[in-house]
């Protein structure tokens, strides 16, 4: 599973003394507790890389606004962080891998027009999660339903 995998790797990182690691290792636990304690279950891997996604998220926001600020020292904390949260995402679609999973869930929706997004995106979004980012899949959902 992959959380007993991030709560192992806690421990190799406190033995190693891999202060900045063990950091960033300490927010994603804390993360996944908190999903756990708010929702009252025990998260799976989906779950958890619904969490790790998120903070991936978050934390190419706050780069974008560092980078604008010129706080290059709170940018590199940030890429760090990123890419240590990558370790656990399984690889990332290539674009011809979206672009044929976009085409098989718009056949297996029938879906034609906007309005049917929803249905595509909720069989896509389990096959996508933490492996491409959704805000640009939806994107290109509504290019290829438009025309």
């Amino acid at each position: 599973m992959l959380k007993q995998r991030i709560l192992d790797d806690v421990k190799t990182a406190m033995k190693s003394g891999a202060k900045q690691r063990l950091a960033t290792l300490r927010l994603i636990t804390a993360a996944i507790k908190q999903r756990e304690v708010d929702e009252r279950i025990e998260l799976n891997d989906q779950h958890v890389l619904e969490v790790l996604d998120k903070m991936v998220k978050q934390r190419r926001e706050s780069i974008t606004q560092y980078d604008r600020a010129a706080r290059n020292d709170l940018a590199d904390q940030e890429r760090f962080e990123v890419g240590i949260l990558q370790e656990y995402l399984p690889e990332p679609l290539g674009t011809e891998e979206i672009a044929a999973l976009i085409e098989e869930a718009i056949q297996a929706t029938g879906a034609v027009s906007v309005k049917d997004m929803g249905k595509v995106m909720g069989l896509l979004k389990p096959k996508m999660q933490g492996r491409a980012d959704l805000g640009q899949i939806s994107g290109l959902i509504k290019q290829k339903l438009n025309g």
